[in-house]
């Protein structure tokens, strides 16, 4: 038996499958899955994500929705610089390791950079404490993401 989140998130994606934009109600889908609005927030926040390939637009009170926007994968250039300009000072490892799973997804990588550009961001291997740690993991993938995007031009 799947977890709650695991049977929303299926649920979306099967709804993303036949159109890459779908408006939904916080409301509804709860009452559907029988939870709280707050665990749709959940699963709206940690797995439908850009570094994901995911846009969420919410719209709240009475007549509110949510609609998800599956990202293109023919727009590779547009989604690396996405990417590149969403990270700021700093950047932890599990969105680091999101952005790199998305650029394998999206063909822009392959899948031994994927676990080479893994190895770099690791928290292992940079060795540093927090928060300078999350500093230099989002230099290190910046810096990336400025010649994926330059290849890709």
């Amino acid at each position: 038996m799947s977890s709650l989140s695991n049977q929303i998130e299926e649920y979306l994606k099967e709804l993303l499958s036949r159109n890459n934009v779908v408006r939904v109600q916080r409301s509804q889908l709860a009452s559907k899955f029988s939870c709280v609005p707050s665990q749709i927030n959940y699963v709206l926040n940690t797995r439908f994500t850009l570094e994901k390939g995911y846009i969420i637009d919410s719209q709240r009170g009475g007549s509110g929705y949510i609609q998800i926007t599956k990202l293109d994968s023919g727009l590779s250039r547009k989604i690396i610089e996405t990417l590149y300009n969403k990270i700021e000072g700093q950047i932890d490892q599990l969105t680091a390791f999101n952005i790199i799973e998305r650029l394998a997804e999206e063909g822009v990588i392959t899948s031994n950079e994927q676990e080479l550009l893994k190895a770099a961001v690791d928290r292992e291997n940079i060795g540093l404490k927090l928060p300078i740690r999350d500093v230099v993991r989002a230099k290190l993938l910046k810096g990336i993401l400025k010649v994926l995007i330059k290849k890709e031009g």
